[in-house]
């Protein structure tokens, strides 16, 4: 029976969908596969370490039938996030994905470097906004509110936890994406030579403002 499509918690059987949103979106919001030898890599870094990690705070848009066809998830701790993607999460993949040996020399080995540097997420500039968080929507799912609804659904679940601030980090060139957080009461935040990324905060007061 299909129903009206709603914001829920992740299950685990949400994952292969989770994943394939990730890669489907994962190219400055658009579809990754064209530029990668093997997409699968790009939800190791930015979705799948997270429901392994802290499931609690991933919450998916179900499209009415069971089906995710959107998420947002993070962490509440960004420097504990890093110690245990070190410890817990990079020994299961590492080996399916090496580091590059030398300078990155494709897109695939400039990912497979950012997934063995999980330290790049811990900034001095970040330590007043200390959870982080990505949000994905397949495209036919975009424009709708739905992205609101799950910021608003994840900033309640950090204020929840008594967690004051959020942080992301965004390629700029992404200017569709930069609009959406823009409306949201995101600011930037200014760190020194962020290179092709822009990182944005605001605090997690009053999510049903979102």
């Amino acid at each position: 029976m299909t129903s009206s499509p709603a914001i829920r918690p992740y299950r685990p059987g949400d994952l292969q969908a989770l994943e394939d949103i990730c890669v489907r979106t994962a190219h400055n919001g658009q579809d990754s596969r064209p530029f990668y030898a093997d997409p699968n890599l790009l939800p190791q870094i930015f979705a799948t370490p997270y429901v392994h990690l802290e499931p609690e705070l991933a919450f998916v848009l179900d499209d009415g039938t069971g089906r995710a066809v959107g998420y947002i998830l993070g962490t509440a701790d960004t420097p504990a996030f890093v110690e245990a993607f070190r410890a817990k999460w990079l020994p299961l993949v590492a080996d399916r994905y090496p580091v590059p040996d030398g300078p990155p020399a494709t897109p695939d080995e400039a990912m497979a470097a950012l997934l063995h540097d999980p330290e790049r997420m811990v900034l001095p500039q970040l330590a007043g906004h200390p959870a982080h968080l990505h949000i994905d929507l397949l495209p036919g799912w975009q424009g709708k509110g739905h992205g609101r609804a799950l910021m608003r659904t994840f900033l309640r679940a950090l204020r929840d936890r008594g967690v004051p601030a959020v942080h992301l980090c965004m390629v700029t060139a992404n200017t569709a994406a930069r609009a959406f957080y823009d409306r949201l009461g995101f600011h930037e935040i200014d760190v020194p030579d962020p290179g092709p990324v822009v990182y944005l905060g605001r605090t997690t007061d009053g999510p049903d403002r979102v």
